[in-house]
């Protein structure tokens, strides 16, 4: 086995995978060179997601392949946010772990390593020392995730919003902001490395710098980061919450045009006894006000949201309210998930009373309901012309995103022809689908965004 490689896998959201990059920058500057071949490595990492039960699994699954085929002189560590709060679960699922190290101090994952080389009699060896909250100190890397002509930037991790079913404010404590300058750091090499697309990303961006003392933070931020970046031509909003989306944010985002008419505001619900429940705001009609004024400012605007179906004490009554809001204010994109009961989080109380296929029926309803929303959408975008950046190409067509689709969640627009990756080139919409468009070169760029 050739020695001073790595293999890592990263798991869950885009929070992670920052993570991720963050880590293996780390050991790239210890020496340590990546691997795609877990045999060929001397550290195996699976940086796990513990969000819910599901992931859980798949991060259990994961690990327990790797262990299952470990070499002898092979370290297999366990990073990340299920090894954070469920440590125990996973050295009793896999006993052939050798290091745990959690979510709050990933960036002492060269200090685990030494420690794991130094002493080789105690199996396995925790890193999770006692700290409220993630760590400031990055070890000078940038929190950059690169994905083709796309990029992630982590602004903040950690939540203080209360969510009732969440177990993220368990597993990476309250919201800890970065410094602007970091993230201003981090944008410019974005830049030199000649991303187009930057997106911006934590728990909750609207709460950026809260615990920095400033007020309506990523405002101040967003104006920063506009002129040290003017190569980057889209910079994208994820994880708006709920009340915080301010008039200053509406302002900027309607006149600086690098930053894209999208935004991501996860509403979770819409009955107001439901939100009670899951300790969520529940003045829904603030979310029509917002909504009205924001699409009043930016006619453009794309709205993503997400919904919780079968949370404790939802009646069909509640469901019908959610539906007929969706009906109501007709989102561009809309993900649906099912409650996942958690131990220790504030909804362990309501247990899981409603039963599986209920919830799933609810689900299945309401994502039938907002295709044909998608649809109508998609349809009138038939015949303009929309900036497209092309991520990938081959028999004949390409695939790339428009400022309405953000990286991973979101559609795609297939247009008809091999174009070069990383361009952002107009395309002229031929035909809809549900999530996806589909298109061809725009041969009068003066007709573009038409």
């Amino acid at each position: 086995m050739e020695k001073r490689h790595y293999f890592l896998v990263s798991l869950g959201c885009s929070k992670n995978t920052v993570d991720s990059e963050s880590i293996a920058a780390l050991l790239g500057r210890a020496g340590y060179r990546s691997t795609p071949n877990a045999e060929k490595a001397e550290i195996l990492i699976v940086n796990t997601c513990g969000f819910i039960n599901p992931a859980r699994q798949e991060s259990l699954s994961i690990l327990r392949q790797l262990a299952e085929a470990k070499q002898s002189g092979q370290l297999l560590i366990a990073a990340g946010c299920m090894s954070q709060l469920y440590s125990a679960e996973i050295v009793r699922q896999v006993p052939a772990i050798d290091g745990i190290i959690g979510t709050r101090r990933w960036m002492d994952i060269l200090d685990l390593i030494r420690d794991l080389g130094q002493n080789s009699s105690s199996r396995p060896l925790y890193h999770l020392p006692e700290t409220p909250t993630i760590g400031r100190d990055e070890k000078g890397v940038a929190c950059i995730a690169i994905q083709g002509a796309s990029a992630y930037l982590k602004i903040a991790d950690g939540c203080r919003r209360p969510c009732a079913y969440c177990a993220i404010p368990l597993i990476k404590g309250t919201v800890v902001s970065r410094s602007p300058q970091l993230i201003i750091t981090d944008a410019k090499k974005l830049q030199q490395l000649g991303v187009r697309e930057m997106v911006l990303i934590a728990q909750d961006t609207t709460d950026y710098g809260y615990d920095l003392g400033l007020h309506d933070g990523l405002p101040q931020l967003i104006e920063q980061l506009i002129p040290a970046v003017p190569k980057i031509e889209w910079i994208r909003i994820m994880y708006a919450y709920p009340g915080c989306v301010t008039d200053r944010l509406i302002e900027i985002m309607a006149s600086q045009t690098q930053i894209l008419p999208y935004l991501d505001i996860p509403l979770q619900h819409a009955h107001p006894n439901t939100l009670h429940r899951m300790r969520r705001p529940a003045n829904v009609e603030w979310v029509y006000r917002i909504i009205e004024k924001m699409r009043a400012a930016i006619p453009e605007l794309a709205l993503r949201t997400t919904f919780i179906v079968g949370y404790p004490g939802e009646t069909e009554k509640e469901f019908q309210a959610l539906l007929d809001f969706i009906t109501d204010l007709r989102f561009d994109r809309v993900g649906v998930f099912t409650f996942s009961f958690e131990r220790g989080t504030a909804s362990e109380s309501l247990g899981d009373p409603i039963p599986v296929e209920i919830k799933e029926e609810r689900r299945e309803r309401l994502m039938i309901a907002q295709q044909h929303i998608s649809l109508e959408k998609n349809r009138s975008f038939i015949g303009r012309a929309l900036p497209v950046l092309i991520e990938g190409h081959g028999d004949g067509v390409s695939i790339g995103r428009s400022y309405r689709d953000a990286p991973e969640v979101d559609g795609v627009v297939i247009v008809e022809e091999e174009l070069p990756i990383g361009e952002i080139v107009p395309v002229r919409i031929t035909d809809a689908l549900p999530y996806d468009l589909m298109g061809v070169i725009e041969t009068d760029p003066a007709k573009e965004g038409n």
